[in-house]
């Protein structure tokens, strides 16, 4: 930066681009997982884009204009079974849930989460679906039910937490979001 160039303050868009690209070297093994968390964080504290500038300098920009990356999407479904998704896991941006006719069980407690706000679509006929969200996670909840049981909780969490919008439908099901580890057959539950 020579003496003449101004400081560019860095957008939430800038820090956006930078986690995606973040999330799919994570993803493709060009990241480690702790890499990508000191990453991330230094990501979504940047100030200014010169800040965020060597965080992806010694990465390929594979999120190429129109494509979505491995951490926009990503879908879990349990049809006619029972399925469990738990550890450490990258989890997309916008994360479809669903059950039908069985039972999804997913832990995000130690989920890397590839930005501030994350949408899980969950989507829930004849089946539960169970969804542990981080301690510290704001939960907006914008899930309806038609004859089912739904149960969303997770309310603020503090400055810097990641936001979790829950979207989404039950009929005939089950739907809880919560950080309460309690009997949901998640791996380690006391």
């Amino acid at each position: 930066m020579t003496s003449h160039d101004p400081v560019l303050r860095a957008s939430d868009a800038d820090r956006d681009r930078v986690a995606a690209v973040l999330g799919e070297a994570l993803a493709t093994g060009r990241l480690t997982s702790v890499e990508h968390a000191d990453r991330l964080d230094i990501a979504y504290r940047a100030v200014t884009t010169d800040d965020l500038a060597p965080l992806t300098g010694d990465l390929l920009d594979v999120v190429a204009p129109g494509r979505e990356s491995a951490t926009e999407r990503q879908q879990v479904g349990a049809v006619f079974s029972k399925v469990v998704r738990g550890g450490r896991w990258l989890a997309g941006r916008h994360t479809t849930l669903s059950a039908t006719f069985g039972a999804l069980i997913v832990d995000l407690s130690e989920a890397v989460l590839p930005g501030r706000e994350i949408t899980l679509e969950v989507n829930s006929l004849c089946g539960k679906l169970i969804v542990r969200v981080p301690e510290n996670a704001h939960v907006i909840d914008e899930v309806s039910g038609m004859f089912a049981k739904r149960h969303v909780s997770g309310g603020r969490g503090g400055e810097g937490s990641p936001v979790i919008r829950v979207v989404g439908r039950a009929t005939f099901g089950k739907i809880i979001v919560s950080r309460e580890r309690t009997d949901w057959n998640l791996p380690g539950t006391p």
